[in-house]
């Protein structure tokens, strides 16, 4: 079903609503990894996702009387704001049913396109069995997210474009949720040029294609746990299950740490915000054991709402060493906070916040605890400014507070 023509006939459909997105080469990630990086950003595409490719060539394909009867799908986020724009654009109604977990960013999105959004289920499977069961009892027309092999031509459309900008593409890296936009990517890049390595990349807490993969059939996880909600896929898609086992080279795990150092290398170097699971690729690069090779990121989506962004944020300066935090004790009397502090300053760090505890000894006289959050440029830099401490008498403890 996925073939050639329907590639050729998608990539003009999905034209009238979507951004072509232009490769930004990579100078950070290519001097890290020894590679040419290219990043494809359909952060930046209409609704902050490439969802909205699969969501509009499926509705095209569908008959005036399907069109009438109403939409509905499942959806973590984007696919809801693929399908909400996509329905609203041919004059459909849509209901969308989504995790409670949703963050609210995407929620308040998809209803700003005119959707009906129900919150129900803790993860995309939950979700997706309520909008079934709707769609049998309201006659809605079902479209899937992923396990549909017209809404994964669509979304294929994006190895055209990579193509056509690089023909001489050696790696495209693509996240894995459900499997819809790897098996439209590798399908048509091997129809290109089968010589192209496609490679999926999955979050280590949801890797149910490679557990599948491995099991030589469709495996459903017991449970996922991640932060790249849009990846937190408990099942591949069965009907496109054999496309991605003829057509995906490898697959790579990426844990959830390596997803927050990525976002700040994102945001720092190419001032662009990607969600966690379009961050994936990028994480990936590093696990690649290859040099020298034209490699494409793909970032699938940048829908990522306030408060993640901010906890995201948090961590990846703590695990870049670029905030810590340690305790100290020292005598309680007047002068000693402010010789804590000329020591950080003469090492060139800078306090971000003090907690000055008086009630961890019955004695006050012989100790009090000094808690100093403190920015520096990195790890060595936080063991010089510990180390100038440590010369002054005072014993630094790290310890792990969020600020």
């Amino acid at each position: 079903m996925l073939t050639l023509k329907a590639f050729e006939e998608a990539a003009e459909t999905v034209q009238r609503v979507a951004i072509e997105t232009k490769l930004i080469y990579s100078d950070f990630f290519s001097e890290q990894t020894g590679n040419k990086v290219y990043l494809k950003p359909e952060n930046l595409q209409k609704t902050g996702a490439y969802k909205l490719r699969g969501a509009y060539y499926k509705i095209s394909t569908l008959t005036d009387e399907e069109r009438a009867r109403g939409l509905i799908t499942a959806s973590a986020g984007n696919h809801a704001q693929g399908v909400a724009y996509a329905a609203q654009a041919y004059g459909c109604k849509a209901t969308i049913v989504m995790p409670t977990t949703t963050p609210l960013m995407k929620v308040d999105r998809t209803k700003s396109y005119g959707a009906e959004v129900i919150l129900k289920g803790d993860v995309y499977d939950e979700a997706a069995e309520y909008a079934l069961d709707l769609a049998k009892e309201k006659g809605y027309t079902f479209i899937h997210p992923f396990d549909d092999p017209v809404v994964a031509t669509g979304q294929g459309t994006i190895a055209m474009e990579i193509i056509k900008e690089l023909p001489l593409v050696d790696y495209i890296l693509v996240p894995v949720g459900g499997g819809g936009l790897s098996t439209g990517v590798s399908t048509l890049a091997k129809y290109l040029n089968p010589k192209i390595k496609v490679i999926g990349v999955e979050p280590a807490g949801a890797a149910c294609l490679k557990a599948s993969f491995k099991a030589g059939k469709v495996t459903t996880l017991e449970h996922v746990s991640t932060i790249a909600d849009g990846t937190a896929v408990k099942t591949p898609g069965s009907n496109i299950f054999p496309y991605l086992k003829k057509n995906l080279d490898d697959i790579i795990t990426v844990e959830d740490d390596e997803l927050i150092v990525a976002f700040l290398d994102m945001v720092e170097n190419h001032k662009l915000v990607v969600e966690n699971s379009g961050l994936l690729t990028v994480a990936a690069l590093k696990h690649l054991n290859v040099k020298g090779k034209k490699i494409v990121s793909i970032l699938s989506g940048g829908n990522m709402d306030i408060i993640t962004m901010s906890s995201v944020v948090q961590l990846g300066l703590i695990k870049r060493d670029r905030i810590f935090t340690v305790s100290v004790m020292l005598p309680d009397k007047p002068g000693e906070l402010v010789r804590v502090a000329s020591v950080i300053a003469g090492s060139q760090g800078n306090v971000v916040k003090l907690e000055h505890n008086q009630f961890v000894s019955t004695n006050r006289t012989a100790a009090v605890e000094l808690k100093i959050t403190i920015e520096a440029f990195g790890t060595a830099h936080k063991h010089s400014i510990c180390r100038a401490l440590e010369e002054e008498g005072y014993k630094p403890q790290q310890i792990s507070v969020l600020m």
